[in-house]
């Protein structure tokens, strides 16, 4: 993914949109001062595909500033934090790549509307989230401004919260999860396998130092293992744990510690 992503930047770089989170944000301010006179209006903004067939495009574009919440202090939080969230994935990424991560999970919400029915874009910000918190695990903030969590356990639970979702749900909703995180899926795969395949050779690394520090037999009960001469009988035992040993240690006289 990443040397597609190169080379697509060095053909259509030029065509970036920055700072595009700003942009969206600023959608999301004006449509909630606007529901408060007119909440209906909110309804006409979803993404609807049946009435995007009537004739009704724009909700192609407009289901993308619906803001998440009622309450105007939850409204102004949730917009400060999409903001904050995707600035920093941009800055991180550069514009493209986010511009890329962006419109991916628009073509999967919009693939999930026409899976699952009409739908929001709480999905695709979730998905926004997501990457944050994979690339940037460490970071704290205030949760509920009071209490103090790295953004990694709070990607863990909003992990926990869909795959609650996905089960509770019917097969509608899991396409529809599934569609609105292909972006991530994408982006993600190869670090995540990365992260598993590290994670397994350190697994045998632990594994080979904890036999390295396994207790030896005591000294004058040495054997070795290939010819039988005991230690208790004079003879040289060394420890040999070289790769023809298979890497684990092996008791060996000296002669075939030396031509083993």
């Amino acid at each position: 993914m990443e040397r597609l992503l190169a080379r697509l930047e060095r053909r259509l770089g030029r065509f970036a949109v920055e700072h595009l989170i700003l942009y969206v944000v600023a959608g999301m301010a004006i449509v909630w001062v606007l529901s408060l006179s007119r909440p209906y209006a909110v309804g006409r903004l979803m993404l609807d595909i049946d009435a995007v067939r009537r004739g009704q495009v724009w909700r192609l574009v407009t289901f993308l500033f619906i803001p998440q919440g009622s309450s105007p202090l939850w409204v102004l939080v949730g917009l400060y934090f999409t903001w904050w969230v995707g600035s920093s994935l941009e800055q991180h990424w550069g514009a493209f790549k986010f511009d890329a991560y962006y419109f991916l999970g628009v073509i999967g919400t919009v693939a999930a509307a026409v899976i699952a029915g009409p739908t929001t874009n709480f999905w695709l910000n979730t998905s926004l989230f997501f990457a944050f918190a994979t690339l940037f695990p460490d970071v704290t903030i205030l949760l509920m401004f009071v209490l103090p969590v790295r953004v990694k356990w709070l990607g863990i639970a909003s992990a926990l919260f869909v795959v609650y979702e996905g089960v509770q749900g019917d097969w509608a909703t899991r396409a529809a999860i599934g569609a609105s995180f292909a972006n991530y899926a994408l982006f993600f795969a190869e670090h995540w396998w990365a992260v598993w395949k590290g994670r397994r050779v350190v697994g045998r690394q632990k594994a080979k130092r904890a036999e390295l520090r396994s207790t030896p037999p005591a000294f004058g009960q040495r054997v070795c293992a290939i010819c039988g001469a005991r230690e208790a009988d004079g003879t040289d035992i060394r420890v040999c744990s070289c790769e023809k040993c298979g890497g684990q240690p092996r008791a060996l006289c000296l002669e075939h510690a030396r031509n083993h």
